[in-house]
């Protein structure tokens, strides 16, 4: 009996970060298997689109990381695993943490069980976060320049490396940082090609954020609709932004390079290159918008980092990798998209004088 072609494998391939994937391996040739539970309102329509631009290559799977049984099945035949699936909200985690628990932990562990048990030379790729690193409580920060940087210049200049120790504040930060150990001790104890992408703040294409998880995104709408920006704390914060052309590209690379890759983790981010503070990124969208941009305030929230930056060394020695797409170019790029999108905003904003 002929064996099925193989294809690449996206967990949660409907969403933001999925859809990107998804064209990027499409633009390339590849085939690709989505697999989604479709649990965000909307994505349903990012397979679609997919499916129209690629008929022949494009299949999707409604399924749950949390079924092992359908995880199995997805993975059996997979040349690759792109495992982007998750609950991704902090604030979400808090309200349900076994569902959160469930989703980021329990549904990596069939991923990587279905991988042992089936398909063991199959690369996989797992989405962590910067959350990992908790508050930054060993890193000490001062105002400088309008902004939070560490007191240590040096550390400002570079950035968190992969050495940085791992503190977990919230259920969120425990099932993601307990999903990326477990990727990692998978590369090393069974000897399985695997890495683990620590991220900072992904922003682009197909992003429909909240104030909860894709700010930048629900920034920029929030100044299209006309509607007010919510800021937690003193809007100072310090983030490396990275637009998500970037992130796939370094996927890629990533999975193109396992016998360098496998057992890693990289912080994947900006850098210092991209850093902004929310109130520089509010200013940079009145200038591109030309929209008034009104700020309500509130409360700073609990295990919210003050200033994070990636240290990308590692990424960049090991894959060859480097953001190229700075922070107005990658604005500029969502922006757009959004215009070309008039249903996702609603344009009853007040231009600028």
């Amino acid at each position: 009996m002929r064996r099925p072609v193989e294809t690449v494998l996206i967990t949660g391939g409907a969403g933001f970060i999925g859809t990107n994937v998804a064209k990027g391996c499409l633009a390339q040739g590849q085939s690709v298997h989505v697999f989604d539970n479709l649990s965000r309102p909307g994505v349903e329509k990012n397979v679609a689109e997919l499916q129209e631009a690629y008929p022949d290559r494009v299949r999707f799977t409604q399924g749950d990381t949390r079924d092992r049984t359908q995880v199995q099945r997805a993975v059996e035949n997979a040349s690759a695993v792109y495992h982007l699936a998750a609950q991704v909200a902090v604030t979400t985690s808090l309200d349900d943490p076994i569902s959160d628990m469930e989703t980021n932990l329990t549904g990596t562990l069939h991923v990587l069980e279905a991988i042992r048990q089936v398909n063991p030379s199959c690369p996989v790729l797992f989405t962590s976060t910067n959350k990992v690193y908790g508050r930054l409580q060993s890193v000490s920060v001062c105002e400088r320049n309008g902004r939070h940087e560490p007191n240590d210049v040096a550390l400002a200049q570079s950035g968190i490396g992969e050495s940085q120790p791992l503190e977990f504040l919230s259920p969120y930060g425990c099932s993601k940082g307990a999903a990326d150990q477990y990727v990692l001790d998978y590369a090393h104890s069974y000897n399985l090609a695997a890495c683990v992408f620590r991220m900072s703040c992904i922003y682009g294409t197909y992003q429909l954020g909240s104030e909860d998880q894709g700010w930048v995104a629900h920034f920029l709408r929030q100044a299209l609709k006309g509607e007010p920006i919510t800021i937690f704390g003193d809007g100072k914060q310090v983030r490396d932004l990275l637009f998500v052309d970037d992130l796939v590209r370094a996927m890629q690379l990533a999975l193109g390079n396992m016998n360098a890759a496998a057992g890693k983790a990289f912080n994947v981010g900006g850098g210092v290159a991209n850093s902004t503070s929310l109130l520089a990124l509010i200013a940079e969208m009145r200038g591109l918008t030309n929209i008034q941009v009104e700020i309500e305030w509130g409360p700073e929230r609990l295990a919210d980092q003050r200033w994070f930056v990636a240290d990308t060394t590692r990424a960049r020695e090991v894959l060859g990798w480097s953001p190229k797409i700075g922070i107005r170019e990658g604005l500029r790029r969502l922006h757009h998209w959004y215009l070309e999108r008039p249903s996702l905003v609603e344009q009853t904003a007040v231009q600028v004088a």
